[in-house]
Formats: C-alpha cells, structure tokens, sequence
C-alpha cells in the first residue's frame, strides 16, 4: 500500500515547539527548534545572453532522519530500499513539500521569482544517507541582467529542518555573466532581525514558523550585477 504524505510531511514540515520568554527578558525571540538536518549544494546553470537555465540541488540528510526514513520505506525488511521503495519514497518527499516551494528561495531586487514546478526529484541513499536530488529553473525568464541583484538559497519555512550550506563552495555558479558578482551571505540572527524589524510582525515573535520569515536567516547565493555590467 503507497504511502500518505502525512508521515513525511511530519517530520518536514511540523511546527517545532517554540518558548516564549516575556520579550523585555530576551535580546532576541526564541526560535524555533530543527529537528531534521541537512547539507545543501546548489549548482545554477546560465546562458551565454544571462538567463537562468536551472537550478540543481542536492541534499544530504542526517543519519537520525536518514534511518529513520529507511525503516519507514523498507517493504521487504532487507535493510535498503530497492528502486520502487526509492520510487515511493520521491513521490511523498515530493507531495510533502511541493505546497512549500521546494524550499527554495529566488528574488530578483528583493522580489519573489516563481519557480516551475520540478520534473526530476529523486531520492536516493549513499553511504547511509539519504540524498534529495532534483533540477529546478523558473516559470518567466530571468536574467542575471544590469542593475539587479538576484538571490538563491533554500529555507524551510516551519524551522523544522535546518538546511543549509556547510561551505561557500557548495554554491556554484556556471556561466556566470560578465559584470556580475557572487557573494554568499550568511546573515548574523541579531543583524538580520534589526534589518527586517519593520516587517516583522507580533505573529513572527508568537510564532516563527507561521510566519514564512525564516528566509532571513538562510545563507544564500547573491549575485550582483552592476548598472554598467553586460550580460554577455
């Protein structure tokens, strides 16, 4: 019998408990807590005029939830999963975090880019872990173009899952446009609330991870392209 998304969903997606310390006591709201984690690579692919081709992800899960996982998925009981339990596994990861945006994160000047919907996502184990593999590109064209500063990283809106870029190496730009420069930027907490404190609502210090502003904290890939830059 397939698997419901709920089992996955829960453990991706579930609000964490978050403690609230009376705001005077605290120099900082309490955040919620992962309980998931993994290590991200992001590989963008650019065309020759600029355009963004793809995005290709990997994540790399913790040995807690990756085994966790393989006892879930394990039909037969021989302690791995053939291609139809990978299969099966693809399909909930997929439902489960599909209505999340894959977490993915794109602005362009600060805008949300829409991402298309992913044809390839894969799941798959190596060396005991389990690897989330799929391509992504978005649904308008966007160009990596004079005068715009376009940002990617991924985040998980519920703070459930801590997924992030070990090392700035794990961000990889191909054909990356004359007059454009990328940086990863990994926010301070304490800077990135200061600097957002006008959008930050009541409901974010109650409730982070209702909020959808937990992309404050996440590292991302910013490239910047100068007002007299080209893109060819």
């Amino acid at each position: 019998m397939p698997h419901s998304t709920s089992w996955l969903k829960s453990r991706f997606v579930r609000f964490a408990t978050v403690g609230i310390a009376a705001a005077s006591a605290l120099p900082s709201p309490a955040l919620a807590h992962p309980h998931v984690f993994a290590e991200a690579r992001l590989e963008l692919t650019v065309a020759p005029d600029g355009a963004v081709e793809k995005l290709a992800h990997v994540w790399r899960f913790d040995d807690v939830f990756s085994s966790t996982v393989l006892m879930e998925f394990d039909k037969n009981g021989d302690l791995q999963l053939d291609k139809n339990e990978l299969l099966d596994l693809g399909r909930v990861i997929n439902e489960s975090i599909a209505e999340f945006k894959y977490f993915q994160s794109v602005l362009d000047n600060g805008k949300d880019v829409k991402m298309a919907k992913p044809t390839d996502l894969a799941a798959t184990f190596t060396d005991n872990r389990l690897l989330i593999v799929f391509t992504s590109k978005p649904e308008q064209p966007l160009k990596l173009a004079a005068g715009h500063k376009v940002s990617f990283g991924v985040y998980d809106p519920t703070f459930y899952t801590a997924i992030d870029y070990v090392n700035d190496n794990d961000l990889v730009v191909n054909g990356l446009p004359a007059g454009c420069a990328p940086k990863v930027v990994r926010p301070d907490p304490d800077e990135a609330l200061a600097q957002n404190q006008a959008s930050l609502t009541e409901a974010f210090f109650n409730d982070p991870a209702g909020t959808d502003m937990s992309k404050i904290f996440a590292t991302r890939l910013e490239i910047d392209c100068a007002t007299s830059g080209k893109t060819g």
